[in-house]
């Protein structure tokens, strides 16, 4: 008897990315919605494609995350966010598998990312595979405030073909994106004991860190072959990556003040 599907998703105001995902995934026995106190058209839009919605208070990504998985019932699930889309072939590809009886318990799919319109398939931005189809009860979500991953004990096949992320439609966009991320991750850095305050340790993490990291993305993993939106994407990415560092130096500082 084939497996059934319980979809998950945590949305907060995602009342433009939410159509195009739910829509992708209509043939799934089970979708699930945790909402964070959305203000625009997020519950309705859910509601409304058949989701069944859940309102709690914000926790972090993981815990948020875990949530979901909670409340879903199927036999299986299939984790995604607000601005992902199963591609059609994908959906075919999980179709055929959980009919078949999956030989394993949980499966990575490669994400092509999508940044200003463009997709990139360069630089390190493809295949980027991710855990995020497995049997319920095998696998969970890691407490953590930001970059959270799915943990499992079980072996992790690939599937094949890809899920869409939208992740960066305008440069504003990205922008409140890495303010929001290198805060978190620089509070992480701090909590983890793991973050300095010494000029030393600051001008190798937050200057020769980023430029190492746009080298090697742009230049070694070819980045560039992306064009305007490649070499964006890459110098955005590197002053993130300035930008978590001096914020954790700065926390570090009057924390030890």
């Amino acid at each position: 008897m084939p497996g059934t599907l319980s979809v998950v998703l945590i949305a907060l105001n995602e009342a433009a990315n939410l159509p195009r995902t739910l829509a992708s995934v209509r043939w799934a026995h089970e979708i699930v919605l945790v909402d964070s106190g959305s203000t625009d058209a997020t519950v309705r839009i859910a509601r409304s494609a058949g989701a069944r919605v859940f309102t709690e208070t914000w926790r972090g990504f993981g815990l948020q995350k875990n949530a979901a998985i909670d409340h879903a019932t199927g036999d299986w699930i299939l984790s995604l966010d607000a601005d992902e889309e199963v591609s059609p072939k994908l959906a075919l590809e999980i179709h055929t598998l959980l009919a078949a009886g999956p030989p394993l318990a949980a499966y990575e799919i490669p994400r092509l990312n999508h940044f200003l319109g463009r997709p990139l398939r360069h630089g390190g931005y493809w295949p980027d595979p991710k855990l995020r189809l497995f049997r319920r009860g095998v696998a969970r979500f890691e407490s953590r405030a930001v970059h959270e991953t799915i943990k499992t004990a079980e072996p992790v096949g690939r599937l094949k073909h890809p899920l869409f992320h939208y992740c960066y439609p305008t440069l504003e966009d990205y922008i409140e994106h890495m303010n929001l991320y290198s805060t978190l991750g620089a509070q992480m850095l701090v909590e983890n004991g793991r973050a300095g305050a010494s000029w030393p340790w600051l001008a190798w993490n937050a200057v020769a860190n980023p430029a190492a990291t746009f080298f090697y993305n742009y230049v070694l993993r070819l980045g560039f072959l992306d064009g305007r939106e490649g070499l964006l994407q890459h110098l955005n990415h590197s002053v993130y990556i300035h930008w978590k560092f001096a914020k954790a130096a700065r926390l570090a500082r009057a924390k030890s003040s």
